[in-house]
């Protein structure tokens, strides 16, 4: 009898550790999904509470895949983020041909694909991560540690998912309710990640959004006061900004410091360097001049003396080794068309290519930086190491058949790269070289006088890259201050933070449709706009400078460490305003403090400028590949040692 008891006293308790630990394994794995389910509902909160917590609202169905307002955002923290990530500062300006092109060349291995398999990837080595895609509301939560996850190219189709669509018939979203907390305070690893509820969102099959309307104030800038409070939770930058007067301290003293390493053997092309620079520094002063195009340079007559030099003096060998498409095949539309558009004019001039390399100034190393990772994906994920080795072994096939590498470290070569990863590509292969780069982030390695800042320019035609450009006179431009633009970075965020919805004349808001009338509606803003803000993005550059100067807008640019096109020769305080990220708060009282005939004659000298920045088929004198090469000439004449 005693021993039927214990059997069954034994059972019971059997059968409720079974139970127990059903019921653990059910709760831990429900949580699992919750966290890795890539159709999970996550769309983003901007927490702005003093303690920097961070705050996802899950449950609300968000845009269809192909949504107008397309976009992501990233939080990231400030402490250990070396920025080392790849990802496109503009989401609205991926092009659909360069996707089509990439298929046929690399069996269907698209932007798309490759971008929806890196987003996933990470290593352990960095600060907490989330990526939400707003758009789609698929999630990239990474919880693990991220130093170098790979956000790759532009994320314009915005979904970090590529199935399915959250949208009913009617364009409207459901609703629901859950909460989630984590265990992680930026920085720290100490607080919690909250979760509010109840978002809506619209889809793009929903009625269009006004203008003011594009950002909805429920979806992403809560009205609650709980969130608004304190100082907003997005700041993320390493070490203390370098001001626009600091870099042009800076560049004077590089000059100075700056010295390419003396070469093994002189020659013919050392001496003629070193006239061309006694020449400039000795440049006769320009009579008959306007005052305006005084005012545009840091020094006319040097300009002018140098632009002419270069003109009669440089020579440039272009290698012709490199296949295709990494090497020798331009890409002329999109975001990234500035390195495609010079490596075309550079391949085909007559006036400074050589085929002598004996007889050059200057080396190109003719690649192109948005095609290296395309093509190298054929062979599946690619690494930034991958990519690197690419190109050391494209280096190591130029030194062994030429002498002109070892002859100076590669300090007489440049390269011509736009796409936001060039830089920590290039960094340590080419770091004696010129680079000219788009990301050019002073404080991530960009040299003022040595490197050169290449303008984004968008080309939406290369048959006519002059289409459309102008703007209205100062007194037909209602509008104060105008961005519209995807939300990634920190800043962006910011800026809408404050200024959406905030003044009549301030038209601050997200991303506009991205069909042709959206697209000719942003124009008419610009064109309208007496100052156009030109605000960061993950990275430092953005077209909306050059855009600005196209459409005679006076360009805001809040964008900390960022070295502006041209900077050893243009003046730039004289047609354009720098405002620190901090100071987003009183941007529109910094605008309304601008005298206005300041104002007028800031806006009088874009139009002057303006061809400075135009692209051509056929180039012309001064337009955009001229000052491309001109700033590479000068930036090279001025490291030759005396």
């Amino acid at each position: 009898m005693d021993n039927g008891l214990i059997f069954l006293r034994l059972r019971d308790v059997n059968v409720k550790q079974l139970v127990s630990f059903v019921a653990i394994l059910t709760a831990f794995l429900s949580l699992l999904h919750l966290l890795t389910n890539p159709y999970g509902n996550y769309s983003l909160i901007l927490s702005h509470a003093n303690d920097g917590l961070v705050s996802l609202a899950t449950g609300s169905k968000a845009f269809s895949n192909n949504s107008k307002l397309a976009d992501s955002d990233t939080i990231r923290d400030g402490k250990g983020d070396r920025d080392d990530n790849f990802s496109s500062d503009d989401m609205r300006q991926k092009d659909a041909e360069l996707e089509t092109e990439e298929k046929n060349l690399y069996q269907g291995s698209t932007f798309q694909r490759e971008r929806h398999v890196n987003l996933y990837t990470s290593t352990t080595k960095g600060p907490f991560s989330v990526m939400i895609n707003i758009s789609t509301g698929k999630h990239c939560l990474e919880l693990g540690y991220d130093e170098q996850r790979d956000r790759s190219e532009t994320d314009f189709a915005g979904g970090c998912s590529p199935e399915g669509s959250a949208c009913n018939q009617q364009g409207t979203i459901s609703k629901q309710t859950s909460v989630l907390t984590l265990d992680h305070k930026l920085g720290s690893g100490e607080s919690v990640l909250s979760v509010a509820t109840n978002l809506s969102l619209a889809c793009n099959n929903a009625p269009k959004f006004k203008d003011t309307d594009l950002v909805q104030d429920g979806s992403l800038f809560s009205t609650d006061t709980s969130l608004r409070s304190g100082t907003p939770s997005l700041r993320k930058r390493v070490g203390q900004a370098m001001s626009i007067a600091q870099m042009n301290s800076l560049l004077l003293s590089n000059y100075v410091v700056i010295k390419s390493k003396r070469p093994r053997w002189s020659s013919l092309r050392d001496q003629e360097l070193e006239d061309a620079k006694f020449q400039i520094e000795k440049a006769p002063l320009q009579r008959n001049i306007s005052g305006v195009h005084f005012s545009l340079f840091r020094n006319y007559s040097m300009f002018k003396r140098s632009y002419e030099l270069m003109e009669s003096t440089l020579k440039v060998y272009v290698y012709r080794e490199g296949e295709k498409p990494i090497f020798h095949l331009p890409y002329m539309r999109g975001i990234y068309a500035s390195e495609g558009w010079f490596m075309k004019l550079m391949e085909r001039n007559k006036q400074f290519v050589v085929k002598d390399p004996k007889k050059a100034h200057l080396f190109y190393l003719p690649f192109s930086s948005v095609k290296l990772r395309h093509a190298l994906n054929g062979s599946g994920f690619v690494s930034q190491k991958n990519m690197e080795n690419h190109l050391k072994n494209y280096v190591d096939i130029i030194a062994t058949k030429y002498r002109f590498w070892r002859k100076r470290g590669g300090a007489d070569h440049f390269l011509v790269a736009c796409h936001d990863w060039a830089p920590w590509l290039t960094r340590n292969i080419f770091g004696s070289s010129i680079r000219v780069l788009c990301n050019s982030n002073i404080a991530r390695g960009f040299k003022i006088g040595k490197d050169v800042s290449l303008p984004v320019t968008y080309v939406r035609s290369a048959e006519n890259p002059l289409k459309d450009i102008g703007g209205n006179l100062p007194s037909n431009r209602p509008i104060l201050a105008f961005f519209a633009g995807g939300l990634h970075g920190y800043v962006r965020p910011l800026l809408l933070q404050y200024w959406h919805n905030k003044e009549p004349d301030m038209k601050i808001m997200g991303p506009m449709p991205r069909d042709i009338e959206g697209k000719a509606r942003y124009r008419e803003f610009m064109k309208s706009s007496k100052y156009c803000i030109c605000a960061k993005g993950y990275e430092v550059h953005t077209p909306r400078v050059v855009e600005s100067i196209y459409y005679g807008c006076v360009p805001v640019v809040i964008s900390d460490n960022y070295v502006p096109p041209f900077f050893e020769v243009f003046n730039w305080e004289s047609f354009a305003l720098f405002i620190l990220e901090d100071d987003i708060p009183n941007l529109r009282n910094i605008l309304l403090s601008v005298p206005q005939d300041r104002y007028m004659m800031m806006q009088s000298r874009l139009k002057i400028v303006r061809q400075y920045f135009l692209w051509h088929k056929i180039p012309e004198k001064y337009d955009l590949f001229h000052m491309i090469l001109h700033s590479v000439w000068y930036n090279r004449v001025f490291q030759v040692p005396s």
